[in-house]
């Protein structure tokens, strides 16, 4: 594994050999540069260079693995100077969503980016493929091989566009019936590996399968959390990671709009890790949030894997993070807690009504039970007389019925 950084800007690669160990290959040894930027044609510099040829050899490696993304030039100066493959992290991602894709929309997802990200590499890679394309009617001046490979990869990007464009149609037929029914839309937002999809479960009684390993979600999943009443959709989406490739954010744009789209969003830390290393986590979500428009919705902190904590490090968090909700799914504690605070931010956003309701509106009532949670009802002679709690929205389409205007909660 291979890494350059500016003097004084952390190398570690712990997360490469964790997404390596994900993909199946083992990390026999590792080796830093410090420089300002990486050399544009081979990456490392060529003292470095010999350095990692000796290193190879000892460790008999066969393979060498990039903490960046490298360019086609670097990849294939590389490989010629060491005499064995060269991959990047994004190629080492991309082989990870690969692996982990099991919906129809997820596969063409991971297609879509490893076609975009390969495409520039093709007169690199590909170059025994320079040469003019044979056979009947291809003689003369003709279309060499790799521009025919090129037009047939941008032809297939094109159809995968097309046909992730008619997914992205029918997910939003289900996202409008999902907001016609007015629920609360909470995302879980994270790191890889920071037990969202755990969180889920533990919250709504799912039984997301869980792995210990990185980009086990890739598809978002939405199930229903009940409390005080109250209906809430709560959607787990594919985990971000530091240097997310950015063929990967194209792709599953219309994945993420979930997390987009969200009232709140439950931003979940590994609270096991150190702190320098939890910084770091929270500002790569942060990053990937704010790329991805989806930072404009209200957030709380979710500080997960409580139980792995010393009562040391319990009380640094709730120094460092004090709005932050301590919670372990594995063993229930502060789930309670969390379902509170959920509750609290949503109760801030609603409007309290007076409403009169005709004995013949039946399925309004039945509506307003489900919208409102708990309500105070009062049977007269006109109707039924109803105060409850409901989102602004909401509120709207039952001022027919209105006795009073409506009032902000807690106004």
């Amino acid at each position: 594994m291979i890494a350059v950084a500016p003097a004084g800007e952390d190398g570690c690669l712990d997360e490469l050999t964790e997404l390596l160990r994900t993909a199946g290959v083992a990390a026999v040894g590792e080796l830093h540069q410090h420089r300002d930027r990486p050399h544009p044609n081979t990456y490392l510099g060529p003292g470095k260079l010999d350095e990692l040829r000796g290193l190879l050899a000892d460790a008999d490696a066969n393979l060498v693995a990039c903490d960046d993304e490298l360019s086609p030039r670097q990849e294939r100066n590389l490989e010629q100077a060491l005499g064995m493959p060269v991959i990047d992290r994004t190629a080492i991602i991309l082989d990870i969503f690969a692996a982990h894709a099991h919906t129809a929309e997820g596969k063409l997802q991971v297609e879509l980016a490893q076609l975009e990200y390969n495409l520039a590499r093709m007169r690199g890679l590909w170059s025994h493929l320079e040469r003019l394309g044979g056979g009947i009617g291809t003689r003369g001046p003709g279309e060499t091989q790799i521009e025919t490979d090129r037009r047939l990869a941008r032809d297939r990007i094109a159809a995968l566009k097309r046909r992730l464009a008619h997914v992205a149609g029918t997910r939003a037929v289900m996202r409008a019936e999902r907001e016609r029914a007015h629920l609360p839309q909470i995302a879980l937002a994270g790191y890889t590996n920071a037990g969202k999809s755990t969180l889920l479960n533990a919250l709504t009684g799912a039984d997301v399968p869980v792995r210990d390993r990185l980009f086990h979600t890739l598809d978002p999943t939405t199930r229903v959390l009940r409390a005080g009443g109250r209906s809430y959709l709560v959607t787990d989406t594919v985990g971000f990671i530091r240097k997310l490739p950015h063929q990967l954010v194209d792709a599953f744009g219309a994945t993420l709009q979930e997390t987009r789209r969200a009232d709140l969003v439950l931003h979940v830390v590994d609270a096991s890790v150190d702190e320098d290393e939890l910084e770091s986590m929270t500002r790569a979500v942060d990053d990937v949030l704010r790329e991805i428009a989806a930072d404009a919705a209200a957030q709380l902190l979710v500080l997960a894997k409580a139980d792995q904590l010393s009562e040391e490090r319990r009380r640094e968090l709730a120094h460092r993070h004090p709005d932050a909700v301590l919670v372990s799914a594995a063993t229930g504690e502060g789930i309670g807690t969390l379902t509170e605070r959920i509750e609290g931010e949503f109760e801030r956003r609603l409007s309290s009504v007076e409403l009169l309701v005709p004995y013949r509106e039946g399925s309004r009532l039945a509506e307003l039970h489900e919208l409102a949670g708990d309500l105070e009802r009062e049977d007269t002679p006109e109707g039924v007389r109803v105060l409850a709690k409901l989102p602004a929205g909401i509120a709207a389409r039952f001022a027919p019925y209105a006795l009073s205007r409506p009032a902000a909660a807690g106004g």
